[in-house]
């Protein structure tokens, strides 16, 4: 085993290490599921910054950005910092106060038990993407860093169980401490290695940025055309507005201590994730210039651009910033997989399976570690899956808040911000959202397998407008009895 390869298996020691000292404050499913509400301010800020900053941020986006220049981020990293963002400003303090443990019981309260399952099943579906995504990362970095020694299959297998092992011990008491841990190494790793690449042109991070400038790689906005446009809106609003009903998002609002602290927190963990994107997307830029057989080699038929920088580190910097950037890049997928395995985990045991089978309290924590392994075990399968269809790193992001766009997010806003929503407005908002947006990316998907161009609008972009026009119309239809929504303006 190479001296590379033994640092990566020293560092998830570590982190299981932290795993097994947070498993020490989890005294029920509230430390479990929030962490007893408890984080200051710099912890909160660490693991939202943690929430999005994953795989597709050091591999996936700066392929992107080469690719199709600024404007093919839209998705990530413009839609999912604002996403975070608009939380913050917009959710934070109003959930906050309502001291749930899920972003499913809000759903429960304010509009009822068939809401809070339908919208906690989207939930659910939409993170087998996002998790994979990340299982296919740690399955590529160990590959890479045991020199083939260990195939790619097994390195997924490695990774998952790794993170599987701590966030089972300490659900999100570890996913904090962790996600704190592993921000450092991220922050160190990546200004070493972007400190390298710039100091290898005469004209230092200048000459890269003026390189891309002259290449148009910053143009940002999309042809002013309607198809363009509307292509342009519906990439953006995919992360902008489908993450926000996300349980990993919500859960560290919940985990803040105090509602000042879940605000700011928020916020500015959002923010510092849009700015420090930019730091892998440097990198990846100046290697290729500096080495554009690897663009060649990658971008091209039967290459794979998420190698680009892992070949680029082992081949052009000293064994000392391999470690540090190797230990960023595990700290970015291992942090974002341990939230995104917990999140839809707490989800389907406190929304779905705690009231299917009339689980009580004192046996929730069991359950919620229990449907962690299992769940992982489920985005271990699809991973594998995915991975041999050929989807990449950042397709498997992108695509997976889709269903929570069209069927969880109009709820969430109307019933934050509209006291007419109600549980009919919800139901046929859920069912005129899904519904449409799913029959249309059939046809999409039909379509281009039959030689045709995609539709002018994105299939999302109908969803979510047929989703509003459900909440509005439903919400106006007579309500029988003494409805959820009065009861939620009781509480």
């Amino acid at each position: 085993m190479s001296s590379l390869a033994l640092f990566v298996v020293l560092y998830m020691l570590v982190s299981i290490g932290i795993g097994v000292y947070a498993s020490r404050r989890v005294k029920g499913s509230g430390d479990y599921v929030v962490a007893g509400r408890s984080l200051p301010i710099y912890v909160t800020i660490a693991t939202v910054f943690a929430t999005w900053f994953g795989s597709e941020s050091v591999l996936g986006i700066p392929a992107t950005f080469i690719e199709e220049g600024l404007g093919g981020t839209i998705a990530d990293p413009f839609g999912a910092s604002l996403c975070l963002v608009f939380v913050g400003i917009f959710f934070a303090a109003r959930l906050y106060r309502m001291k749930l443990l899920t972003i499913g019981d809000f759903y429960r309260r304010r509009y009822g038990n068939t809401v809070e399952i339908l919208v906690s099943l989207a939930i659910c579906i939409s993170y087998l993407g996002w998790v994979s995504a990340q299982i296919v990362a740690l399955g590529l970095v160990i590959n890479i860093v045991s020199g083939d020694a260990i195939s790619f299959e097994l390195g997924m297998v490695m990774g998952v169980s790794v993170v599987m092992f701590y966030t089972i011990l300490g659900g999100m008491w570890s996913v904090a401490l962790t996600d704190f841990f592993q921000m450092v190494i991220i922050l160190v790793g990546l200004v070493s290695v972007a400190v390298i690449v710039a100091g290898s042109f005469d004209g230092g991070a200048l000459e890269v940025v003026d390189h891309a400038v002259a290449h148009d790689k910053f143009n940002f906005w999309p042809e002013m055309n309607f198809v363009a446009m509307i292509g342009f809106f519906g990439a953006f609003i995919t992360m902008a507005l489908g993450s926000v009903p996300q349980q990993d998002v919500f859960q560290r609002v919940m985990s803040a201590k105090n509602e000042k602290t879940a605000v700011y927190g928020t916020v500015i963990g959002g923010t510092a994730y849009f700015f420090f994107t930019f730091i892998p997307i440097f990198i990846v830029y100046g290697a290729t210039m500096l080495h554009p057989e690897l663009l060649e080699k990658h971008m091209g038929e039967g290459g794979d651009y998420q190698r680009i920088l892992p070949e680029y580190i082992l081949g052009n910097v000293p064994f000392p910033i391999q470690v540090l950037f190797f230990g960023a890049l595990l700290s970015a997928v291992m942090s974002t997989a341990s939230g995104t395995l917990l999140a839809p985990s707490a989800v389907i045991a406190e929304n779905i399976l705690k009231h299917l089978f009339k689980i009580r309290e004192e046996n929730l924590l069991l359950v919620l570690r229990l449907t962690v392994f299992c769940f992982g075990l489920v985005v271990l399968l699809y991973a594998y899956l995915s991975s041999s269809a050929g989807l990449s790193i950042f397709e498997m992001v992108e695509n997976a808040y889709l269903v929570t766009l069209c069927g969880a997010f109009v709820p969430l806003a109307a019933g934050v911000y509209w006291k007419r929503a109600n549980n009919k407005g919800a139901l046929m908002s859920i069912a005129l959202g899904v519904i449409s947006w799913a029959v249309l990316e059939g046809v999409n998907v039909q379509v281009m397998a039959a030689g045709g161009e995609e539709l002018m609008i994105p299939p999302q972009v109908v969803g979510l407008f047929m989703a509003i026009i459900g909440m509005i119309v439903g919400s106006y239809l007579p309500q029988k009895g003494h409805t959820h929504e009065k009861k939620f303006q009781e509480e």
